[in-house]
């Protein structure tokens, strides 16, 4: 009866994170709209980042329980499957093809900081000065995305910005509550989003975070496992929406960007964050996933390397992939 309850709360924590993303991302879109920031600036990052907030509110909260291997094994599981499931899926929905600046430097910088995250584990932990370097990369990644993006884009159509939030997928049936008739919502409204979508992320974090390891103990289950399956595959449900819907609408640059960009971030900020909070311990069993990790952005520029096109083939061979890794690990 207890593993029952636990499974309900770990439902209900996912439920809270993705609906809590959903409306941080609406109302930071809003805000920022207000503030006057370009819209193509909020999509390259608050998008990536919003459905990365499940990640980062539930490694954190794992760092701070002292649950390291759910903190670790969150970020690694869901960068593989950001990859090999939901780029394999979006991939066997609508074959896209990817742009060439993507193909060329953000997936390869990708691969570069999940070896740099093996290296930095090869002591046993990652700590206060491991975290500093990731975060320090972290912003001057943003700062190049910033330069680069407010150099080609200085001054974003109404049509586009319209079109960006219709595309990005997270906004749903909210998207009118944002701009309605070209009218953007009062900055109070925007704020109070920000305010419940950060209180639903940090409840649902704490539930999820709380019944996983309840149910890894009933089941007498790692918490590396846990953290590498099921959490990482619940925190990981934003992307898989906003990936596969990009990809039915025939946007290359969203699905691809979206994953890419949130793999990024789960690396270089939440853990770099969580690892200046409190030393995250690096177990020798961490090694082989995050060296899939590493071999899941390998096998993406394979996939890219001919024609910058990521085919139906591709998504198989990374469905495949991944259920080998899984009943390994199994």
């Amino acid at each position: 009866m207890e593993v029952l309850f636990s499974t309900v709360l770990l439902f209900l924590g996912f439920a809270m994170l993705i609906k809590g993303a959903d409306r941080f991302v609406d109302g930071a879109s809003a805000l920022s709209e207000k503030l006057g920031i370009p819209r193509l600036i909020i999509g390259l990052t608050v998008v990536a980042m919003g459905t990365s907030a499940p990640e980062a509110a539930v490694s954190i909260t794992a760092a701070l329980k002292k649950s390291a291997d759910i903190t670790i094994g969150n970020i690694v599981g869901s960068n593989i499957i950001n990859i090999l499931i939901i780029l394999g899926i979006s991939a066997i929905v609508a074959p896209f093809t990817v742009s060439r600046s993507t193909s060329l430097f953000e997936i390869p910088f990708m691969s570069v900081i999940t070896l740099l995250l093996l290296f930095q584990g090869k002591n046993g932990y990652i700590g206060l000065f491991d975290g500093i370097i990731l975060l320090l990369i972290f912003t001057a990644y943003l700062t190049h995305l910033l330069a680069i993006t407010v150099k080609k884009n200085n001054s974003p159509s109404d049509t586009q910005t319209n079109i960006e939030i219709k595309d990005i997928g997270l906004n749903n049936d909210n998207s009118e509550n944002i701009i309605a008739s070209g009218k953007i919502v009062p900055i109070l409204i925007m704020v109070l989003q920000l305010i419940i979508g950060l209180a639903l992320i940090i409840t649902g974090s704490n539930i999820a975070v709380s019944a996983a390891c309840k149910i890894a103990d009933f089941f007498n289950m790692s918490e590396r496992f846990i953290g590498l399956t099921i959490v990482a595959l619940g925190t990981s449900l934003p992307e898989l929406f906003t990936s596969v819907s990009a990809a039915k609408k025939g946007n290359a640059d969203i699905a691809i960007g979206n994953i890419v960009g949130s793999n990024i971030f789960n690396i270089l900020f939440v853990i770099g964050i969580s690892s200046v909070i409190t030393n995250i311990p690096f177990s020798e069993r961490f090694y082989f996933d995050t060296v899939i990790a590493v071999l899941s952005c390998v096998l993406l520029m394979v996939c890219c390397a001919k024609r910058r096109k990521i085919t139906r083939l591709c998504g198989i061979v990374m469905l495949v992939c991944y259920a080998a890794y899984f009943f390994f690990i199994l």
